[in-house]
């Protein structure tokens, strides 16, 4: 149920709440990362038998963080069990009950960056001790590396859209020292990430197409 894919980094999935495409998205990916003696939670969806192999590992101070507001899920439970502080951009409040406190993506605990994209409200997440950047929806793990999923089928105009704007959008990540891509489609790149993260921006995009 839960699987440790590197040192301080826990993985586990469950079905999608909200979307039921074919097998690629049916189930998507959260994270228990290790920051040293502190606990993070990336994207956390949650049922019973989760929650309670999840009881041990929590430590330290906890941080519960939202890559994107699509990926509120679980995060009201996991801040009701466990507490910490819930980081994301400011809109997840929109999706969540009034009242639920959220620190935002800016000036985050344990040395947490949420890197701003210059289109949507995706904040890729910075975790320095690991070395780890972990995603929302746009980049994807497939076939061993990393992929920009676009939405839609891709046209010669979508793919010329990508070159010219959707690439260029996540280009500055390169600049982030990280070794470790945690995605939530797919599976996490737990070496070499920099160069699959590269490789996805120089690529063409990807697209599923349900079934």
């Amino acid at each position: 149920m839960i699987e440790a894919v590197a040192p301080g980094i826990h993985r586990w999935e469950l079905r999608h709440p909200e979307w039921h495409p074919g097998e690629f998205g049916s189930k998507v990916g959260a994270y228990l990362v290790h920051e040293g003696s502190d606990t993070v939670l990336i994207d956390p969806l949650l049922d019973d038998e989760v929650t309670k192999a999840l009881d041990p590992l929590i430590q330290g101070e906890v941080v519960i963080a939202i890559t994107i507001p699509y990926h509120v899920r679980s995060c009201v439970e996991a801040l009701e069990r466990w507490g910490g502080t819930l980081v994301g951009h400011p809109d997840i409040a929109k999706r969540l009950p009034d009242g639920t406190p959220v620190h935002g993506d800016e000036d985050l605990p344990l040395g947490l960056t949420m890197h701003k994209l210059s289109r949507g409200k995706e904040r890729p997440l910075e975790l320095p001790r690991t070395k780890a950047l972990a995603f929302g929806d746009r980049i994807v793990g497939v076939d061993g590396g990393l992929r920009y999923w676009m939405s839609d089928p891709i046209t010669d105009k979508r793919r010329q859209w990508f070159r010219r704007t959707g690439a260029p959008a996540l280009a500055h990540l390169l600049d982030v020292d990280f070794e470790r891509a945690l995605v939530t489609h797919g599976a996490p790149v737990i070496e070499q990430a920099k160069s699959a993260l590269r490789d996805a921006l120089d690529g063409d995009p990807w697209y599923h197409r349900p079934s």
